[in-house]
């Protein structure tokens, strides 16, 4: 009896292992691929390989496999590859990742064939190539070295030859060796600036223990500089890189220590100097910037100092200046719609108004800031184009059938979010405006809300600004809008920047949700309205999540003269912060918005308000302008030490 109950008991437990083994999907055999990979176990992943044949990832684990013998390849079974997933995401990366080898192993032959087929080389890949073509004795690789001397400021590996080459055939000297290492401290690269150094002649390559002491104490450095010092060109440019490192923490004790040496500095020294004090002085919206400026007028300014410059001067209605250093700023930079739209804005203040018609003209109709800016200055109403003829049932079937939005949305399947993104991206990089329309209907059906935007978004001629600024949760987000008398098309404007409509979306910093919330302020808000029993996981559920969020964007709102441009940025960066950098006189809302000084609150704004027209537009179905919405910003207030601080 006892042996029949052991025989029992292991027959049922056998027959209740088949279906646990049988539910085993697809999908959890490709994630316990990735874990393979990601231990390294090529045994485990050869094992489960064969299970996923026909699989829409297949190609991922095809790739795996050839990833793990990478540092020996098979050149056949590579090529193999590549020319069964043609034109793919995944037959671009691995080609990426075989140039990488070759070039390191300068395998010049290979590299070249393998080269011409790569679609985006990075910058890594692209001083491969000009490595190979100074192997193969092309001296003009040298021509098309130059411009990374200067704007390559932190250098890959691969890099560092080519650099080298343009020492070594003396295309760059000791004056040039000083300019990238302006540069260099320009972008805070201290420990890159120290590395340059070493190129220069003996003379002038100061010892570590110099170069050390002017990059982490310059102001006593400076102060023990001999009055000799000005007689060596290497100790007058380490006094200046000491005043621009200065200038970082305080403009104007750089200022006083430059003017109390200016004398014994060249005049190209003065220029960079004063253009650096300039510079953080407008990143701090101090008076004195375009006066520090203008001491340094003759220097030639690295793109963000002459943006800097032009924000400066935007908030001093200093217009002339304004024109000026656009003027001057190179053509790639001069071309970006900000520059030619504040270009027209100068233009109109010296009475050139029709060549500020003819700059607005050229951004007018952009889907962006600067176009709906253009289109007021022209008076042409801001509205959504005509829609697009929705996709037809022979569209649909043929983007499905994609390999590469099959990918894709096989990846978002699983969670594995960034690696869709790159699929997703990259699928849509050769589509159609049709096809991306009917990509964008495919993955808003499918509640991949961010990649339908980024679809729509793509189309020059055919458009669905519905599907580019998707409206999703509406039976939610209305009503929650309305609770905290908000406007609806700011709020869905703010949580497209935010988090495209991802609900379990996470940032790096720790937000979460619909509406990015971090969670102190989640949970100030919770308390402030009395949620009782509220739990940090309770975030991400979309009825909570828009509840706080609303909730604080009000209460931001009331705090900030009830202004969304003072309120976006406050969401972004913190009412604190928001409300220091308005001036002591009125700025226009778009001048306040060009001159926030974290680029991503700056973007951020920008685009929340933009999206709020586009938003009032579909939501309206009458003409917008974005200037009513920008408004004027009053000035800086004394605060209440007795207000209530928000997070």
């Amino acid at each position: 009896m006892k042996f029949s109950l052991v025989a029992f008991v292991y027959v049922l437990s056998l027959l209740l292992a088949v279906p646990a083994a049988a539910s085993v999907s697809a999908d959890d055999r490709f994630l316990a691929a990735r874990d393979a990979v990601k231990a390294g176990d090529r045994a485990k992943l050869e094992r489960i390989a064969p299970e996923l044949k026909g699989h829409a990832l297949e190609a991922y684990v095809e790739y795996w496999q050839i990833q793990l013998d990478l540092e020996n390849p098979d050149p056949g079974t590579i090529r193999a590859f590549l020319t069964r997933y043609d034109k793919s995401y995944l037959a671009e990366k691995l080609r990426a990742d075989w140039l990488k080898q070759l070039g390191k192993r300068n395998q010049w032959k290979a590299f070249d064939d393998e080269y011409p087929f790569l679609v985006k080389p990075d910058q890594e890949l692209a001083c491969y190539a000009l490595q190979s073509r100074r192997a193969r004795g092309d001296a003009s690789m040298l021509d098309d070295a130059m411009p990374l001397w200067l704007n390559l400021i932190e250098p890959p590996a691969s890099c560092y030859p080519v650099l080298e080459a343009l020492i070594l055939e003396k295309r760059v000297l000791a004056d040039g060796v000083w300019a990238r290492i302006r540069r260099q401290y320009e972008a805070n690269k201290l420990s890159a600036a120290r590395y340059t150094m070493n190129y220069l002649p003996p003379s002038q390559t100061p010892d570590a223990r110099t170069a050390t002491a002017v990059s982490d104490t310059p102001l006593p450095w400076l102060l023990k500089l001999p009055p000799s010092f000005s007689d060596s060109q290497m100790n007058r440019e380490l006094a200046a890189l000491a005043i621009s490192h200065i200038a970082r923490n305080d403009p104007r004790m750089a200022a006083e220590q430059l003017s109390r040496i200016e004398r014994q500095l060249q005049a190209g020294e003065i220029a960079w100097a004063w253009s650096q004090i300039g510079w953080q002085a407008a990143k701090r919206h101090m008076n004195e910037a375009v006066q520090w400026y203008r001491k340094g007028d003759d220097a030639p300014l690295s793109d963000e100092v002459a943006e800097w410059k032009v924000r400066a001067a935007l908030r001093a209605q200093d217009w002339g200046t304004v024109r000026s250093t656009i003027e001057k700023m190179s053509p790639e930079l001069a071309e970006q719609p900000a520059w030619v739209y504040w270009l027209g804005r100068a233009y109109r203040a010296g009475g050139r108004v029709e060549d500020a018609n003819t700059l607005y003209a050229r951004i007018a109709g952009q889907p962006n800031f600067y176009g709906n800016l253009a289109d007021d200055e022209l008076g042409r109403p801001i509205m959504t184009p005509p829609k697009a003829a929705p996709p037809t049932p022979a569209e649909m079937a043929q983007v499905e059938a994609n390999p590469g939005v099959q990918r894709a949305l096989a990846l978002y399947r699983v969670n594995l979010r960034s690696e869709g993104f790159r699929e997703w991206n990259w699928t849509l990089s050769s589509m159609s405006d049709r096809e991306l329309l009917t990509a964008s209907e495919i993955a808003e059906r499918a509640g991949i809300f961010d990649r339908a935007i980024a679809a729509a978004d793509r189309t020059k001629n055919e458009h669905n600004y519905a599907l580019r600024y998707l409206s999703p949760y509406s039976d939610q987000v209305r009503p929650a809008a309305t609770n905290q008398s908000l406007d609806s098309a700011w709020v869905y404007g703010l949580m497209r920047q935010e988090s495209r409509f991802i609900t379990n979306a996470k940032s790096s910093a720790g937000a979460s949700g619909l509406m990015q919330l971090m969670p102190a302020t989640a949970k100030w808000v919770a308390r402030k309205i009395g949620l009782k029993d509220f739990r940090q996981g309770q975030v991400n559920d979309t009825e909570t999540n828009l509840l706080l969020g609303t909730t604080y964007m009000r209460l931001v709102m009331e705090s900030l003269d009830n202004h969304p441009v003072l309120a976006s940025a406050a969401y972004n960066a913190g009412p604190g912060r928001a409300r220091k950098w308005r001036a002591d006189h009125q700025l226009e809302g778009a001048i306040y918005a060009e001159t926030i000084p974290f680029n991503e609150t700056r973007d951020y704004v920008k685009k929340v308000m933009s999206n709020s027209v586009y938003y009032s537009a579909l939501f309206e179905g009458r003409p917008q302008t974005i200037k009513s919405r920008l408004g004027v910003i009053g000035p800086r207030a004394t605060v209440d030490p007795k207000a209530e601080v928000l997070p």
